[in-house]
């Protein structure tokens, strides 16, 4: 095994955290000094819209958000609908 084959197969094993955006709010400072238990904030997107996947600050894919059965039964997942190009991306 050579050096980029060791490399490769130990960057494989390296976790990577993603972000997944589901929209934004943009209220003023007097209505966010309002807000208490309960309040909603408003987001530009709908339930439908698709959501953004990030790692840093780079958009890598968009998805669908979706409630997971069986075991994981009340936990959000993602399903990708949209991959961007990943070599570019990282």
């Amino acid at each position: 095994m050579d050096d980029s084959e060791l490399s490769a197969g130990i960057l494989n094993q390296v976790p990577i955290e993603i972000a997944i955006s589901v929209g934004r709010a943009r209220p003023l400072v007097r209505d966010m000094l309002k807000l208490r238990r309960d309040s909603v904030l408003t987001l530009d997107r709908r339930v439908d819209d698709p959501v953004e996947l990030f790692i840093g600050e780079r958009l890598v894919a968009r998805g669908e958000l979706q409630e997971l059965d069986g075991e994981q039964a009340g936990y959000l997942g993602v399903r990708l609908t949209e991959i961007i190009d990943l070599r570019e991306a990282l």
